[in-house]
Order: structure tokens, then C-alpha cells, then sequence
């Protein structure tokens, strides 16, 4: 690590210490040379995988855009800030996890679509309805019935 000051490539840690999230690196250094003592910053830098639309252009992954989806589907739900972030985190997670550098936009709808899900049927129904471009009213009515079955097969195993 060069010196901020003099700009001489020998320099000592003097002390690291990890923050209290354990997610940064913090050291304290002194230069060899000039003797003056600086403090640098280690993070861990994730690469989220590039989004590859159907249309077959790509873009950059943002997590911005992502809440912004899961927000409008959520709209007059009752659901939690901490439920979206919850949710927002367990796809980032499963984008990180796969290890692909790029990702289908349909592999990432289908993502969004199991925690709406799992959050607010309502939701899901509406995130659906546009995701998958529904054409005609029998298309509503088969998703709804994809919910009920699997709404009544969870009700039946907690009893």
C-alpha cells in the first residue's frame, strides 16, 4: 500500500480491527519513510450477475430497480419494509450463489415470483399478471387457482 503522503510503497500495519458488522477490514499504517500514519478500509467486493433480457441486450443488476418491482407489486399490501428487504436480500443472495456471471431476466422473474409468493398472494397475482403478460381473463383465473391449490396443500399439513 503506497503512503498517501510521500507515495513510498513501504508501509506497516500497525493494527486491524474488524467492524462491528464483520463485513470490513479496518487498518491503521505508518510509512517507512515519512513516518506518518494513515487508515485504510478492506470490503468485500460481490459481483452480481449481469441481467440478459429476453430481448438479448444486458445491463447492469440493480437492487434499486429490484425493490421497485417487489414495492409495486406490494402496493396497499400488508406487508413489512423488513419483509421487501428480507425478500430484496434472499434473491441476492441465490444471485451470488449461482456463481454466473450473467443471469436470464426470466431466471430472475421466476425468482421474484417465489417471494411474492411467499409474502402476499395478492401480490404474486398482480407481479404475474404482467410478468407473464396475461392475454385473457382465463389466465387470472388458472394463476388464482395455482394459489388456492397450493394455499389449501399448506393449510393441510399444518393440521
Amino acid at each position: 500500500m503506497k503512503c498517501p503522503y510521500c507515495h513510498h510503497d513501504d508501509t506497516q500495519v500497525i493494527d486491524t480491527r474488524v467492524s462491528e458488522e464483520g463485513n470490513v477490514m479496518r487498518r491503521r499504517r505508518r510509512c517507512a519513510q515519512c513516518d506518518k500514519r494513515f487508515t485504510t478500509y478492506e470490503r468485500i467486493e460481490l459481483i452480481m450477475p449481469v441481467i440478459v433480457k429476453k430481448n438479448g441486450s444486458r445491463s447492469e443488476y440493480e437492487s434499486a430497480k429490484l425493490r421497485a418491482s417487489l414495492m409495486l407489486a406490494l402496493r396497499k399490501r400488508p406487508v413489512s419494509a423488513e419483509a421487501v428487504d428480507n425478500a430484496v436480500q434472499s434473491i441476492e443472495e441465490k444471485l451470488l450463489a449461482s456463481g454466473e456471471r450473467e443471469i436470464m431476466s426470466v431466471q430472475l422473474g421466476e425468482l421474484v415470483m417465489r417471494e411474492l409468493k411467499r409474502l402476499d398472494k395478492i401480490a404474486y397475482i398482480r407481479f404475474a399478471s404482467v410478468y407473464k403478460s396475461f392475454e385473457d381473463i382465463s389466465e387470472f383465473a388458472e394463476a388464482i387457482q395455482e394459489v388456492n391449490v397450493e394455499h389449501r396443500a399448506a393449510s393441510k399439513t399444518k393440521k
